[in-house]
């Protein structure tokens, strides 16, 4: 009688934790083609995007770039999310190719030197938030017709209890691949007229990569880890 309470007991705490493990919990279905797929058919590009120091201007400059930015914004007829991420610098990469090159340098007082710049710059990548960096990113939403402000600004419970009664069978996903070939050309269009309008301020933007785009959603939902366990 006991085996079976605890088998029971057991069943009924697997069923629990597929229901409210992270897969299920997040509204992405899937990421393909640098392109992220919603459980609510959804799709998403996110444009990485340079920063534009507005001190740095005279006071005629900067009222035209915010006049331009002023058109920029009215002439959307479609809602893009803008994030601006305070993460630390990561020295990783910047540190490796300084190791690799100061074992190479044969001048023996220049080596000494090099060997004490890497590790300066070590103690402070090792130490988490001493240099911290500003990143720029533009989500653009696409979705079928003209829904994407009734998607988007459904209720917060309604999306989280759509994201958790979704099960992807195989008729679900076929459907959602063949929209999804479909609504990039959507996106496309949507993203070379933002790309446009920031180049007329004089920001740059690129689509973030699939690679990247797993990389960033790593850093967001577990921040207290290295990014160097994100790239594994």
């Amino acid at each position: 009688m006991i085996f079976n309470l605890w088998e029971q007991t057991k069943v009924q705490k697997t069923k629990h934790d597929n229901v409210f493990n992270t897969e299920n919990m997040l509204p992405v279905s899937e990421i393909k083609n640098d392109t992220m797929i919603l459980k609510d058919w959804g799709l998403r590009w996110i444009l990485r995007i340079t920063g534009l120091n507005l001190d740095l201007k005279n006071f005629d400059e900067q009222q035209i770039v915010l006049e331009q930015y002023k058109k920029f914004l009215n002439g959307l007829d479609f809602p893009i999310q803008i994030i601006i991420r305070n993460t630390y610098l990561d020295l990783s990469m910047y540190l490796h190719y300084i190791k690799t090159n100061v074992d190479k340098i044969e001048n023996l007082t220049l080596q000494k030197q090099g060997e004490a710049y890497y590790k300066f710059l070590q103690d402070i990548d090792m130490q988490q938030g001493l240099i911290y960096t500003k990143e720029f990113y533009i989500v653009v939403p696409f979705y079928e017709g003209e829904k994407d402000a009734e998607e988007i600004n459904k209720w917060r419970r309604s999306k989280l209890l759509n994201a958790l009664n979704a099960k992807d069978d195989a008729e679900k996903i076929i459907a959602r691949y063949r929209w999804f070939l479909k609504g990039r050309k959507g996106l496309e269009t949507r993203c070379s007229l933002i790309i446009d309008g920031l180049w007329a301020m004089g920001i740059w933007a690129e689509k973030v990569s699939t690679s990247e785009i797993i990389n960033l959603l790593f850093r967001c939902y577990n921040p207290l880890l290295h990014s160097s366990q994100a790239n594994m």
